[in-house]
Parts: C-alpha cells; sequence; structure tokens
C-alpha cells in the first residue's frame, strides 16, 4: 500500500511556484498577490488564513489580510469586495467561509470577480469547468487531481465512486474523474443512496467527502481500491494534550489492508488545498500578463 503524501507533493509544487515567482522577478514583473476576506473571529478561519499567508510568504507572494469586526454589515462587505475587484495590483482574492450569519454566503460569492475568483467557487467557473474551458477549479479537488497524477494512479476506464454531493468538493470531483484525458466512470453518491457498500465495493477509486469520522470500513472497499479522504474531524480525546484527534472519514486500519493508493489524514489532501489555492493565484498572474501583452 502506497500512502498519497500530500505535505511532500504540496512542497514539490510550493518550490515549482517559487521558481516561476522568481522568473517573474527577474524580468522585472510584479509577484502574484493574494488577498484574503477574513470576517470575524472564528478560530478555524483565522488558523487557515494564517496558513494561506505563511505560504504565500514561502513562494515569494505577496499578500494581504483583511480582518473585518464580526458586526460587519452586508453592505460595507460588499464595497470592500467591489474594491478587491478593481485593485489592478491583485490577481486573486478569497472570502474565508463561513460568513456571520447576517451575511447571505452565496450574494458575496457573486460579487467576486470570476477572473479574481482563485477559490473557483463563482458559478461562472464552476460552469466553464464543467464544459472542458480554461477557468479556476476548486482548490481541494485541483489538489486530488494533482495528486493522483503525480503518483500515476492510473484512471482511465475505472470506475469511480464519489461519497458526498457538496459544491466544494463532491460535485466538482464528479465532474473531472469523468473529463477527457481522466476518463474515469463516475458514481455519484450522497446521504440517501440505497446499498452504498455495494456500490464502493466495485470501485476502483474511492473519493469520500462527509465529514463523518470512519464512515468508510474495510468491509466497504475491494482489494487494490485507491482511496481519497477528504474529511477532517475533531473527535474528542482526553488522552491527548489537545483534547482531541484528528479523524478522516476513513477507517484507516481495515482499509489499508485492502487499498493500494490511501491518503492519510492529517498529510493527505488538507496541505494540496493551500498549494493549488496558490497554483491559482500564480495561473491568475499568468492570464493577466498574457491578457496585457495582447
Amino acid at each position: 500500500m502506497i500512502l498519497l503524501d500530500g505535505k511532500k507533493i504540496s512542497n514539490q509544487i510550493k518550490d515549482e511556484i517559487s521558481q516561476e515567482v522568481t522568473v517573474l522577478k527577474q524580468q522585472g514583473k510584479r509577484t502574484p498577490h493574494l488577498a484574503a476576506v477574513l470576517v470575524g473571529n472564528d478560530g478555524a478561519s483565522l488558523t487557515y488564513v494564517g496558513s494561506k499567508v505563511k505560504a504565500c510568504e514561502r513562494v515569494g507572494f505577496t499578500s494581504s489580510l483583511i480582518h473585518l469586526p464580526e458586526n460587519t454589515t452586508e453592505e460595507s462587505l460588499l464595497l470592500k469586495i467591489d474594491e478587491l475587484n478593481n485593485d489592478d495590483t491583485l490577481d486573486g482574492f478569497i472570502v474565508q467561509l463561513p460568513l456571520p450569519k447576517h451575511i447571505d454566503e452565496q450574494k458575496i460569492l457573486l460579487a467576486v470577480n470570476p477572473k479574481k475568483d482563485v477559490d473557483g467557487f463563482h458559478p461562472e467557473n464552476f460552469g466553464r469547468m464543467a464544459l472542458d474551458m480554461e477557468s479556476y477549479i476548486p482548490a481541494t479537488p485541483f489538489g486530488i487531481m494533482e495528486m493522483l497524477k503525480r503518483y500515476r494512479v492510473e484512471t482511465s476506464g475505472k470506475h469511480t465512486v464519489v461519497i458526498g454531493r457538496s459544491h466544494i468538493v463532491g460535485r466538482p470531483m464528479s465532474i473531472l474523474m469523468s473529463q477527457k484525458g481522466i476518463d474515469s466512470t463516475v458514481t455519484l453518491t450522497h446521504s440517501r443512496t440505497k446499498n452504498l457498500a455495494e456500490i464502493t465495493r466495485q470501485a476502483d477509486i474511492i473519493i469520500i467527502a462527509l465529514g463523518k469520522p470512519e464512515f468508510l470500513t474495510g468491509d466497504m472497499v475491494k482489494k487494490g481500491v485507491t482511496v481519497i479522504d477528504v474529511g477532517i474531524t475533531r473527535v474528542p480525546d482526553n488522552t491527548k494534550a489537545k483534547g482531541y484527534t484528528i479523524k478522516g472519514d476513513v477507517d484507516f486500519d481495515s482499509v489499508s489492508r485492502k487499498a493500494d493508493f490511501l491518503t492519510p489524514v492529517p498529510g493527505g489532501v488538507g496541505p494540496m488545498t493551500i498549494a493549488m489555492l496558490l497554483k491559482n493565484t500564480l495561473i491568475a498572474r499568468q492570464r493577466q500578463l498574457k491578457e496585457n501583452r495582447e
């Protein structure tokens, strides 16, 4: 069984991005600039945004953090997004979710200029991705595709079962895995799917993003399967100093006895998400340079 090491691959990608940034500097061009908008003081969001800032520093990007108070109105947030949309020194920005309950997330995400939507959440980017057109792929699915490619996991003609239908992971994965060049046959399953274990036992590749700790067990998979675990849940554990253990959606011990490829949690898909957000920002900068030349 081969562990799909997201930490190792993400570091490789960051090194590659860093080299591209060095070339831009040598050419006297502006380095990529990524901004993050954070409303309020959600602990997980603060940690995640902090990781993004550090990652930008590592690859040589300019980064900006726009930290707004919890009571920021929807109107003032929309004004801030409009300001970022029109900032020519900014290549991409993300609005960190979740937002406070008094703000309509969909309205905010729709306000982001699709050309700067490096999270890949705007309907225009989602639609373009579904049509095999140039777009920004959501960072987590983009990371999974890159991991499969770099570990040379065979996808052509394989049966892929996606568990979970979120707009952030499940749905985009079902589209990407069926695209030409990947050529997988995809079954998208969810909470209402009947006889799920019968379906997963037929799968060559399983991508699970449910948020239910250790949901997928060894008796639900066949020998030789590739399993991508996107789940990450804090499970209370008094034996740990932090008071919790991080668990994925896969029962690692039982599934690892059958799988050929398996992502660990943590250290699998998680590190890839930030790496591919940086990659999308670099792509945004390169597209801007191309447009300016033309």
